[in-house]
């Protein structure tokens, strides 16, 4: 008998072990699952801004359609490979089948149909959510010029002659216009709350237009990679009231310091973590002086077009530096007329 009362402790004794393990585990799962969490930050499906909330409807209703054929999917082969499982003997059981009319229509018709209505949805807001296209509002919009430097934005209002590193204001309810360039490799320029990410490229220039429908402080980011400094660099955008900005611009405006030419080739050398920075003034040049420092000189006589002055028939500066009709900010090159050649762009 010793033997066999030896054999039902040591059971009880693993299996004591065991009841007391599970809860430990649990304990242990329910504190990690704050910890898993902490690194999710759904900024882009919390929007604050008009564009911002189109696409978060977007993604939720190109989301849903495709989880109409994956879910059904899952759930069929885990109910497939339960009921048709080797001990079940009550399954049917036919070694011979091998085609279903009606199976092939449902695994064929409703994921085709799924994905005309995606191309439709996609079609329609790639159009309506265009970055380049001007947010209809009877308030008057605000320029921001944008360059991506390593590893730090400046931005320039023209319109107010003032200039900020790595932060940005304007009013809440009041189209941005960003105008967006690089000084170094391609970047993009991003604000998860507001709206669309749009790459900055040397010697081009992209557009963005966001609005915030309230006011508050939103992140803003690189979402491309660019070298080591890449992870600090970030920015502030907060969107004030009027009065709150007008406070702002005078802020801005009684500092010492002042972007001039030679302050910014210090200001573009490469340096991480850039504290956020204020200039009462900056050389209203020296946007398009960075834009097109890029366009590479071919010769006496040779000019530089434009994808707008080509496409328009519209002069040109010259490479000797003769004065345009019209100036215009460089944002792509096209092969030229023998009058002229292109030039092209080059990433630094």
């Amino acid at each position: 008998m010793a033997p066999v009362m030896s054999g039902s402790i040591a059971g009880a004794t693993v299996q004591d072990m065991k009841n007391q393990s599970f809860p430990r585990l649990k304990r242990l799962l329910a504190a990690s699952i704050p910890l898993l969490l902490s690194g999710c930050n759904l900024t882009v499906l919390d929007p604050k801004g008009m564009i911002g909330a189109e696409e978060k409807t977007l993604i939720i209703v190109a989301t849903a359609l495709m989880l109409l054929v994956v879910v059904p999917v899952i759930v069929m082969t885990l109910a497939f490979a339960w009921k048709y499982r080797a001990s079940n003997t009550k399954a049917r059981y036919e070694p011979d089948w091998s085609h279903s009319n009606a199976i092939e229509v449902v695994v064929w018709l409703i994921p085709c149909l799924i994905i005309i209505a995606l191309g439709v949805i996609t079609y329609r807001s790639t159009h309506a959510l265009d970055p380049y296209k001007p947010i209809e509002s009877d308030v008057k919009p605000i320029t921001i010029e944008a360059v991506s430097l390593d590893w730090k934005w400046l931005f320039i209002y023209p319109e107010l002659k003032i200039a900020t590193v790595n932060q940005i204001a304007f009013p809440a309810n009041t189209p941005v216009n960003f105008k967006i360039t690089s000084d170094s490799v391609m970047n993009a320029f991003f604000i998860p709350q507001l709206g669309s990410q749009v790459y900055a490229m040397a010697g081009m220039q992209t557009k963005l237009h966001l609005i915030a429908n309230e006011t508050g402080t939103f992140d803003g980011m690189s979402s491309n990679y660019s070298g080591s400094g890449f992870t600090g660099m970030k920015f502030k955008a907060t969107a004030m009231t009027n009065e709150e900005f007008d406070a702002w611009v005078k802020q801005v405006r009684a500092s010492s310091q002042s972007l001039t030419k030679e302050g910014y080739a210090e200001l573009a050398k490469p340096s991480e973590k850039v504290p956020p920075a204020m200039y009462a003034s900056v050389d209203p040049a020296l946007y398009h002086s960075i834009l097109h420092k890029y366009m590479a000189q071919m010769g006496e006589g040779d000019k530089v077009l434009t994808l707008d002055e080509a496409l328009e028939g519209a002069s040109c500066t010259t490479a000797t530096g003769e004065a345009a009709t019209r100036s215009l900010p460089v944002q792509s090159a096209l092969p030229a007329p023998k009058a002229a050649t292109a030039a092209t762009p080059k990433n630094s």
